[in-house]
């Protein structure tokens, strides 16, 4: 393993309010508007749907495009953060994303709409993992969990913006302008980001790349990294699948809500995002200094977000604001295993061993997302485009099961080190 990035002399006399003003709300904000991208598409998919003329199928493989490029750039984003830093790295890639979003406010096809989602997925990419990386080089390792909790809650403000404030814009200025005025903030970002974060010295960027790759080998071989990585990636990935698109279709199919309403719940659900996240960071943080591990509050918060999809399969709408506020609150508990990764690994493995587990997690979301549009395809549509229930059960419960597998792998492996 590598040795930590060494700080430079004037890395030391930074104060932690500068760390706050200079490091984390650029990045945080980065992620903000990641996390916007990410989930506009539940609110705006209807329209999507009507405009072009999209089946399911379709729309979660438009709204996926973002999924599966953000997980293709995972691995060489995680070598480049460790070598040249989450800086340089998230500044050219939000420079990206804000040429996509260009290009998806003046798609006029399907494949259009896909180029530029898809570029915004890369262009994010590295939000998420620069951020957790950034932390990871400034802020003191036993205050990970509640750091990284900010950063997230951050783009749980993002996903707020995404619902009932969305809806007003799009039926003020349509989704066009809307995504051009994104394209010209996300640009401004990239600026704040490389004008304002400070740069550090650090010894990776010195490696050969051989030698890069070979320190992502060592993580993908790691025990550890197999024991956590598969629940946290079924658990995220069936999280942001159904959060960034198919709760609000169920919303208006199953729980017979209008549009204002389902909004009005989705907003209810980034609430609980922002919430959870910072109630996990702190939780994790204070549990940690009583010596009970943060896996064992990542683990416990993925087992109680299974337990309110089974009401999701049985169709419980009665309270929807309160229900989909707790499966957002609880569907943010798997981003602490990040910070068990970050505290397994050497600072210097930090990204790679991330950026491989966030590989996981998105590619789930891309399989998921589109795979539920394809089983929801299954069954018939109704005359007013509104998709069968039956077909939500099934997509739904196929996500639960491959959850509940992990967590039992994830048990075992609690009994084998007992053991």
């Amino acid at each position: 393993m590598t040795s930590p990035s060494a700080p430079a002399a004037e890395d030391r006399k930074l104060s932690l309010p500068r760390l706050m003003a200079v490091v984390f709300l650029p990045f945080a904000t980065g992620y903000f508007f990641s996390y916007l991208y990410r989930t506009v598409n539940a609110v705006i998919g209807p329209d999507l749907a009507v405009e072009l003329g999209l089946s399911a199928a379709q729309l979660g493989m438009l709204s996926s495009a973002y999924f599966i490029t953000f997980a293709a750039a995972q691995i060489p984003i995680g070598v480049y953060l460790d070598s040249h830093g989450p800086r340089r790295v998230e500044t050219i890639l939000l420079v990206i994303a804000a040429m996509g979003a260009l290009v998806f406010a003046l798609g006029d096809s399907l494949w259009g709409l896909v180029l530029g989602r898809g570029l915004i997925g890369l262009g994010v990419a590295a939000c998420l993992m620069g951020s957790f990386k950034a932390m990871s080089e400034w802020f003191p390792m036993d205050r990970l969990p509640l750091m990284n909790g900010l950063i997230v809650a951050f783009g749980g403000l993002g996903a707020m913006v995404a619902t009932a404030p969305t809806e007003l814009v799009v039926a003020e200025i349509g989704w066009r302008n809307g995504f051009i005025a994104l394209s010209i903030a996300t640009a401004l970002v990239a600026v704040a980001i490389w004008f304002v974060v400070p740069e550090r010295t650090r010894a990776e960027s010195a490696e050969p790349l051989s030698v890069r790759i070979g320190g992502l080998k060592g993580i993908f071989v790691s025990r550890a990294f197999w024991r956590i990585a598969p629940l946290a990636a079924f658990s995220q990935g069936s999280f942001l699948a159904i959060q960034t698109l198919w709760a609000g279709p169920w919303l208006r199919d199953v729980a017979g809500l209008d549009s204002q309403a389902v909004s009005f719940v989705l907003l209810a659900g980034a609430a609980g995002f922002v919430i959870g996240n910072i109630g996990t960071g702190l939780a994790a943080d204070r549990l940690a200094r009583r010596g009970v591990p943060t896996i064992f509050v990542a683990g416990t918060g993925m087992g109680v977000f299974m337990v309110l999809q089974v009401l999701v399969l049985l169709e419980w709408a009665e309270m929807p604001v309160l229900l989909w506020f707790f499966i957002g609150a609880m569907g943010a508990t798997g981003v602490l295993a990040f910070s068990v990764l970050a505290q397994t690994f050497s600072a210097g493995l930090a990204g790679r061993a991330n950026t491989a587990q966030n590989l996981m997690i998105f590619a789930m979301a891309f399989a998921l997302q589109w795979g539920m549009g394809e089983v929801i395809n299954l069954w018939p549509a109704a005359a007013d485009g509104g998709y069968a229930k039956a077909g939500y059960q099934a997509a739904f419960g196929l996500a639960l099961i491959l959850q509940a597998i992990a967590f039992v792998w994830l048990l075992l492996g609690r009994e084998a080190r007992r053991s």
